[in-house]
């Protein structure tokens, strides 16, 4: 039924326009009809907004054309044409018509014209056929009689979709006439699905020669070569085997030392490498003129943007090699801008253009049309139009209920289209939608309840109830939202100033320097702005020009900007500076970032965040009031179900809050951002004479300059300050910092998150997933998932961001302290670089040698103070923000990184850090320790110190009685007595340990003392742990502390025994280098490369972690350092694989899988975690360099994205293991993170460390192991599996069979992705009983 809406919609916008077709259509495949010019044919079936259709006849003419080029028998194309007349058979045309026609065409010949219409059509005709017709995951033998029908089915159509839309009615409404063109290309937003589809069997791409070269480095002259058997044949398995299935054993072989050449790297590509590259530059395209148009509406220059988009259409049709507008968002963008004004013509006109592009409307462009017909007077003619839209809008498949649900409304648009439809349906009242709200994903469906009127399955907690008052958190939020307005946080610095001499004076004089600079920059602002719009005149230039993107701000925001950007610079490193490209970007995302907010307020969305979030505060605080408990037909259970609740609100008004952020390419935000340095270059100046104070003579110099510098092969332009601006700087030494806030903590909780398109701070843009404005896909990937899918993940961000936070204050005094006393490298406290040792001076009287050692010394402190000062940098940062909220609660709003590991926003401030990180932060909500809760923090205390790693419990907490005096000592006297806490290997941590445990111990009942520190419960090597679980490994299990044991288990240890016995073994044999390690085998050496290994660490790599520890041996002998280096790589791999016999070849099936996906599909890896997020690997291999404009009013259109490049082969193969095995430690957090927050106690998490209350460490730890066995109880591997083959292998009729290594490699990767690693016969059950799993 929704086709054949969709056809009566189609052919009612015909009629609409008085659109003349030259040929019909067929309603099901959009091919030509010739035999009829009836103007009521149907269109095809649209199966997503933008969609359009393509002539089948002229695919077949260029098909026709393609296949002789290619030297196809005739026989073929004749195929061809026979099948193209049966598709162009018409709704007038019987079925036994069709029947006779196909049945005199032998079943070669339909399956050879399937083919060549498939695979060798026209290459920009992906949506040549109905998705229905060819589904790309099976592919049917035609050679049947019930598959031929089923072929047949697919071409007939239904009768009577004729329109019931009067032809006179609507001329009297638009008057236009045109012809389209029937060569069109999809849009963007069918790109996700429709180009993937034709990429599935794909391109190969060759990309062995590291590996090559890696294999001849291992392999080569040593005396490590002892036989086959030996320890060199060991060292040098590179790629170990892949597989135990002999199918891929048999392809293996047969293409085992065969590379694929450039051609026949194209002849197994399903889409050329220049297809793709259209297929991005079209993108490119369209996303830049979209975010030029909606510059043009917002700044009120639509005609401006009318006129552009004309010349990009224009210039589309004078030449097949300027890609088209295929976007209807770019259409959507000056509908409403027209709309806005109430211009009816425009509307029309734009429609015209619609129609002439063949494009299909959506329901926001439906909208537009009746919102600019009810800005106008409600006349006569005007309330004919709207009940003719209306109608209009009904036959196209839509009712008026989704101009509410599936558009997005800003300002007063709700109100308008209301009052709009009312005019001619009085009683209209529209129905909102809310979404489902629970979840889908089998590993917690269980957490759903059937109905509001069941009891909740638990207690609902707030982190914040009896902490803070809903007046005075509502204070904050008002104080958040004033900052996020504002856009910058100023917080005061704790570095204690020396040398305060004639500071009043140069304060002065940077205050008097920066109102001059303001001043210059608004002059100059004005000029620039000026010149660019009298250029973009002068060559009468209506292409995307630079101009409208300036002008959404005032002078005003861009004066506080570039100072701003001022002072960075100026008190930036003397030794690194980013490049200037980096720059650009960076300054070029703070306008950005301003006009985001400018627009929220301008459309109305800031007050409606506001009204929002005021109710979604007291649930917040009392979750279980009357109030807030009634939700059918689901319990509200965590904060994203109540801010759906609140923005699906059935008596909502005003605008939408859920909407997606305005977004500008990466070309625009560089333009931008070159457009300001411009000013920062040329125009601000300094007084070279500035520091000195008596001096009356004003030198006017550039504040800034660049230099040149090779970075690697590349020349690097960066930006340095004057040295007259340095001094006055530092002499002026600023007692306060600033930062935007977007790198600071929140006053309040954050805002949930319930799309990936808003969450986190109330009014600031931030990114769900952290990822780079190329890597394109998994953006398409996010915005196709369903959203019940994504809120596992949602859920868990949600959850983290909801705990409030204090500061520890007695150990930030105390970091403080050290910190202004020059700090304590033994601490971890970095001290300043002036404690850097000065540099030795160069005498004339030196050799060359003694020069030479000089220079290199002077180069190694200049690295060294460079190194010094970012680290001091970061300490006074986060120990500033410390400092300003000391007094306060503070919440961090979280986000993903591409693989679903948990990060929170701000990088300062958070307890995401090392040691001095962790220590000054508390939870801001306190609990009593309870009858363990004592225990608990001694246990914590022993782990932190590592003093006890091989003990048992019971030992641990002997050890900490014995030590209470110490410990006692420490909380009195940190800086003055024993300082036992100093030697730890956490030694903040520690003090912060031992100050909570004297408070409890003190306050005369320790089960009553409400604690506020969190206790840390660290994964055994969580790694190996997932490798172990998945594989089933019985031996490697054990040796990560999966089964119980009455003692923790110690991989790095057990792996050094290994590696030890093997040793000796090589000893015994005359190994020389073995007989050399005698004695050096130890857990350090190899502690590194086991713990990495897991994350994909190379032998190269490894080889350097294992070189590294041996130097710093003091006994050892250098001049062994790299053959034993590299003896110990192969005996540690070889040791692993022993000890974890699956995980290696779960490991080496993961690199294998990615090799082949990326080399022979020539595709990117991608996966779905096991909560349903979906993962892209972003690596790839640009075809080009961008190339920046050099006209300064135009800018460039064409970007650089993954989904159209080639996939870096090496990067995506050592990749995946890892990357795999972090998307489940995610899901693992994640699920104990939500089963937490339904068990009522606080959980935060550092990846694989989890925190909680000692009171409730026990809890933590019993739904930790819980969820890992009820994620591990999952296919994992086989639904892996199963998801490759889907995506990536080849069928049957992609395989030629004719022993080339093109056909192999096909085979290959079949038999691969196929080809599940065997398991061992753990019982996961063992872990519910493990006590150090976690621990």
């Amino acid at each position: 039924m929704s086709n054949i809406l969709l056809v009566r919609g189609a052919e009612a916008l015909r009629t609409l326009f008085r659109f003349q077709s030259p040929s019909r259509t067929c309603p099901r495949c959009g091919g030509c009809i010739n035999k009829s010019n009836d103007n009521n044919a149907g269109t095809k079936p649209i199966s997503s907004p933008g969609l359009r259709k393509y002539s089948t006849t002229n695919s077949s003419t260029a098909l026709t054309a393609t296949t002789a080029k290619r030297g196809k028998k005739k026989k073929v194309n004749k195929s061809v044409n026979s099948l193209t007349e049966i598709i162009e058979v018409g709704p007038d045309s019987g079925v036994s018509e069709s029947t006779t026609a196909i049945s005199k065409m032998r079943p070669k010949e339909i399956q050879k014209c399937i083919d060549s219409m498939t695979n060798n059509g026209p290459k920009r005709s992906l949506h040549q056929f109905p998705r229905n017709m060819f589904p790309m995951t099976s592919f049917p033998d035609y050679s049947n009689p019930q598959s031929q029908q089923e072929l047949l089915k697919s071409f007939t159509t239904s009768s009577g979709l004729e329109s019931h839309l009067d032809k006179h009615e609507w001329s009297t409404f638009l008057n236009s006439s045109s012809t389209p063109s029937s060569y069109q290309i999809p849009t963007e937003n069918d790109l996700i699905d429709n180009v993937e589809m034709v990429l599935d069997s794909s391109h190969a791409v060759a990309d062995m020669r590291v590996a090559d070269e890696e294999s001849q480095f291992i392999s080569g002259g040593s005396e490590l070569k002892k036989g086959k058997n030996g320890a060199a044949a060991k060292v040098g398995r590179i790629h170990t085997k892949t597989s135990s299935s002999s199918a891929a054993k048999q392809w293996k072989e047969k293409v085992k030392g065969r590379h694929l050449k450039k051609e026949e790297r194209e002849e197994a590509a399903k889409v050329r490498l220049e297809e793709m590259e259209k297929l991005g530059k079209e993108v490119g395209l369209n996303k830049s003129i979209v975010s030029y148009l909606e510059m043009c509406v917002f700044t009120e220059h639509v005609n401006r943007g009318l006129n552009t988009l004309n010349y990009y259409r224009s210039r589309s049709k004078v030449s097949s090699q300027h890609p088209k507008i295929t976007d209807i968002a770019a259409y959507n963008v000056l509908l409403q801008g027209f709309a806005l004004k109430g211009d009816t013509c425009k509307v029309r006109e734009l429609f015209r253009m619609i129609v002439d592009d063949q494009l299909v409307p959506t329901p926001q462009s439906y909208f537009y049309l009746l919102e600019c017909l009810g800005r106008n007077s409600p006349t006569k003619n005007n309330l004919h139009s709207i009940r003719q839209s209306i109608k209009y809008l009904e036959s196209s498949g839509h009712n008026l209920h989704d101009l509410f649900n599936k558009v997005t409304l800003v300002s007063d648009q709700r109100e308008v289209i209301l009052e709009t439809i009312r005019r001619v349906q009085p009683s209209f009242v529209p129905i909102i939608e809310g979404p489902f709200i629970g979840y889908v994903c089998p590993l917690l469906s269980h957490l759903n309840t059937s109905s509001s009127h069941e009891p909740p399955p638990v207690t609902v907690v707030s982190q914040a109830e009896g902490l803070i008052s809903l007046e005075r958190l509502a204070e904050k939020a008002r104080e958040q939202f004033e900052l996020e307005r504002k856009g910058t946080v100023t917080v005061k610095s704790i570095e204690k100033k020396d040398n305060l001499e004639n500071l009043a004076h140069y304060r002065r004089m940077a205050s008097e320097t920066e109102a001059e600079w303001g001043a210059t920059i608004a002059a100059a602002l004005e000029r620039n702005l000026q010149t660019l719009l009298s250029q973009g005149l002068r060559h009468k230039s209506r292409a995307i020009s630079l101009y409208p993107f300036l002008k959404v701000l005032s002078t005003q925001d861009y004066v506080r900007i570039i100072i701003q950007e001022i002072r960075k610079l100026a008190e930036g490193s003397e030794t690194y500076s980013p490049g200037v490209n980096q720059l650009y970007r960076e300054l070029g995302s703070q306008v950005l970032a301003r006009y985001q907010l400018l627009y929220k307020d301008e459309k109305g969305i800031l007050a409606k965040v506001e009204e929002l979030y005021a109710d979604y505060l007291k649930w917040y605080l009392q979750p279980q009031h009357p109030e807030n408990t009634a939700a059918p037909p689901l319990f509200v259970a965590n904060s994203r179900q109540r801010w759906q609740q609140l923005l699906y609100h059935p008596h909502s008004t005003g605008p939408h809050v859920d909407i997606e952020e305005k977004t500008w390419p990466n070309s625009v935000l560089s333009s931008v951002g070159r457009f300001l340095y411009g000013i920062i270059m040329r125009d601000i100046k300094i007084n070279a004479n500035v520091m000195k104070i008596n001096s009356k003579t004003e030198q006017l110099v550039p504040a800034f300059y660049s230099i040149f510098r090779m970075q690697g092969l590349h020349l690097k332009e960066e930006i340095k300050p004057h040295p007259a601006l340095v001094k006055l700087f530092q002499a002026a030494s600023r007692d306060e910092l600033t930062f935007d806030t977007t790198l600071v903590p929140m006053l309040c909780p954050p805002l949930p998150w319930a799309s990936i398109r808003t969450g986190g701070y109330l009014l600031s843009p931030a990114k769900i997933v952290r990822l780079p404005y190329q890597a394109h896909q998994q953006k398409l990937r996010l915005e196709a998932c369903p959203p019940p899918d994504l809120y596992p993940s949602l859920d868990s961000l949600n959850q983290l961001g909801v705990v409030p936070w204090r500061i520890n204050e007695k150990v930030l005094d105390t970091v403080i302290q050290v910190f202004n006393e020059k700090g304590d490298d033994s601490l971890n406290v970095p001290p300043p670089p002036s404690e850097c040792p000065p540099a030795p001076s160069l005498d004339p009287s030196m050799s060359s040698q003694e020069k030479y050692k000089v220079h290199k010394e002077r180069a190694a402190l200049k690295r060294k103070r460079s190194e010094m000062y970012s680290l001091w940098c970061d300490a006074l940062y986060r120990l500033s923000l410390a400092n300003h909220f000391r007094h306060d609660i503070f919440w961090f709003p979280h986000n993903m990184d591409f693989r679903g590991r948990v990060y929170p926003c701000p990088p300062h401030l958070n307890h995401l850090g090392a040691d001095v990180a962790r220590a000054i932060l508390v939870f801001a909500k306190g609990k009593p320790l309870g009858p363990q809760g004592l225990d608990w923090l001694k246990l914590h205390l022993v782990n932190l110190t590592g003093l006890k790693k091989r003990e048992s419990i019971q030992d641990r907490l002997d050890f900490a009685e014995s030590k209470m005096p110490n410990i006692l000592d420490s909380a009195d006297f940190p800086l003055t007595g024993q300082k036992w806490w100093a030697s730890s290997e956490e030694p903040w941590q520690t003090l912060a340990c031992c100050i909570e445990i004297a408070n409890a111990v003190r306050s005369g009942d320790p089960s009553s003392y409400v604690s506020h520190y969190p206790i840390h419960q660290d994964g055994s090597c969580n790694g190996l742990q997932h490798y172990a679980a998945l594989g089933r490994d019985q031996v490697g299990a054990e040796s990560v502390n999966l089964a119980p044991s009455e003692y923790p288990q110690d991989v790095y240890s057990a792996v050094a025994k290994l590696v030890e016995r093997l040793r000796s073994e090589d000893a015994e044999k005359g190994v020389r280098v073995a007989q050399v390690l005698e004695g050096f085998i130890k857990r350090k050496v190899i502690k590194q490369t086991v713990m990495t290994t897991v994350y994909g660490v190379t032998r190269y790599g490894a080889r350097l972690q294992i070189a590294k520890q041996l130097k710093d041996i003091p006994d050892f002998p250098k001049e062994h350092l790299w053959p034993a280096s590299l003896y110990l790589v192969g005996r540690t791999f070889d040791s692993l694989q022993e000890m974890f016999t699956s995980t290696k070849s779960i490991q080496d099936w993961f690199t294998e899988c990615a090799r082949l996906i990326s080399q022979v599909c020539g595709q990117n890896v991608e996966w779905v975690t096991p909560l349903g997020l979906p993962v892209v690997q972003p690596y790839f291999r640009p075809s080009k360099k961008s190339v920046e404009s050099s006209d300064p009013h135009r800018i460039q259109d064409q970007h650089v994205f993954d989904l159209y490049e080639r996939p870096n082969v090496m990067k995506q193969k050592n990749a995946f293991p890892p990357n795999f095995i972090h998307s489940l430690d995610s899901s693992h957090m994640m699920l104990t993170s939500l089963h937490c927050e339904r068990a009522g106690i606080t959980f935060v998490s550092v990846h694989d460390c989890y925190w909680t209350h000692p009171a409730t460490v026990h809890i933590m730890n019993k739904v930790c192991r819980e969820q890992f066995v009820a994620l591990h109880s999952q296919p994992i591997l086989e639904d892996l599996s199963r998801f490759l083959v889907d995506k990536y292998s080849y069928r049957e009729r992609d395989l030629s069979r004719d022993g080339s290594l093109v056909d192999a490699s096909k085979h290959q990767l079949n038999a691969v992705l196929r080809d599940v690693p065997r398991k061992g016969d753990f019982d996961l059950d063992q872990v519910l009983q493990s006590i150090f799993f976690f621990s």
